[in-house]
């Protein structure tokens, strides 16, 4: 298992690499000026000369591609052009949000989607396989912006004042905070060193359970459940559709027939010997959906009021922010292929016979 992992990360390093220098040629190749995007149509020629040389885009696009990877190889991702702050910080700020929205969102689309689609394949073709696939194409084809308002009125608006009310938008209570975990703790963190706590810190349910704050835990995860639920709705219907197609698959094999000759109880022969054996091409959408979640879901941050990776990319891609994009870019391909390889490690341990490839 080590030296199969050990091949795929290595197939990771120059899929890396290549992002790297598609990410920086795109950006310097968008039509329009930094200068005047990021200060306006008035901004003079001295102000643009002296903004282009602060930020070295009047060295030759080779130079300031060496400079670019220089700097990332020594964890200095630059310094934003439109919000005028190290991209550290954005980032400490803005990825724990939609890092914490995506594993929800999985976390609902998988553990209502696998069981949806196990359902469905067993009483293939009976009115309980029809209406689940019914339900299934209506969450795959429903705009993810009209689902986020549709639940933030029913569940915000409709049903204030009952026991079914949930937060519309926020990640907290209004005036309600949670104590970082590392004052919690008496840690001694300033400067750069601030960055991975305050980073974890900013995951607001993993920092409730850390200080165990368990009102501020419910607090943090009642605001998480709607937009989960709307973000999360698509992947759950195409999780559904394939463990269905794929558990169908498996279940007419001879071996299945063999393990329910054996007198093998009817759960076992589904869960253990059909939906092990079904899980690979669902753990490849599962991982393919994980990693879509996390580029960031604009709509769905703006519907209920999150600052996350979508929102902070729309505003420096419209403003020109070279830094921003090809940092946060970066920072997504790297999960990109840190989810490929858990994909992958998963494959190993479903199918042993991988490990020989």
């Amino acid at each position: 298992m080590a030296s199969y992992l050990a091949r795929r990360l290595t197939l990771a390093i120059p899929v890396l690499l290549g992002i790297l220098f598609v990410t920086f040629s795109l950006t310097r190749l968008l039509p329009g000026d930094p200068c005047r995007s990021a200060l306006g149509e008035k901004a003079t020629d001295e102000i643009c000369d002296a903004f282009n040389e602060r930020y070295g885009l009047n060295d030759p696009i080779t130079e300031q591609f060496r400079i670019y990877v220089s700097d990332v190889l020594h964890g200095n991702l630059g310094d934003s052009i439109k919000f005028g702050r190290p991209v550290t910080e954005l980032m400490v700020e803005r990825l724990p949000v939609t890092l914490e929205l995506s594993f929800f969102a999985m976390l609902f689309a998988v553990t209502v989607g696998i069981p949806m689609g196990i359902i469905s394949a067993y009483y293939h073709n009976s009115s309980v396989d029809v209406g689940t696939m019914i339900w299934a194409n209506i969450g795959v084809s429903m705009p993810v912006f009209w689902l986020g308002l549709m639940l933030s009125y029913v569940f915000g608006v409709a049903l204030k004042d009952t026991p079914f009310w949930l937060p519309p938008t926020g990640r907290l209570t209004a005036g309600e905070s949670i104590e970082p975990f590392y004052v919690a703790w008496g840690m001694n963190v300033d400067g750069d060193a601030l960055t991975l706590p305050g980073f974890i810190a900013n995951i607001n349910t993993l920092n409730a359970l850390l200080v165990r704050d368990w009102d501020g835990f419910v607090d943090a995860l009642k605001h998480m459940v709607l937009p989960a639920i709307a973000v999360g709705t698509i992947p759950l219907s195409i999780i559904a559709r394939m463990t269905r197609s794929s558990l169908l698959e498996v279940l007419g094999l001879n071996y299945i027939r063999t393990a329910r000759a054996k007198g093998v109880r009817e759960i076992g022969v589904v869960v253990k010997h059909g939906l092990r054996n079904a899980l690979l091409p669902v753990v490849t959408i599962i991982g393919l959906s994980l990693g879509s979640l996390l580029s960031g879901a604009v709509l769905t941050e703006t519907v209920f009021g999150l600052s996350g990776v979508g929102r902070i990319l729309y505003d420096s891609i419209t403003g020109r922010d070279y830094t921003v994009v090809q940092a946060f870019t970066l920072i997504i391909a790297v999960f990109f292929v840190f989810i490929n390889l858990i994909v992958d490690a998963l494959y190993a341990y479903l199918d042993p016979r991988i490990r020989l490839e």
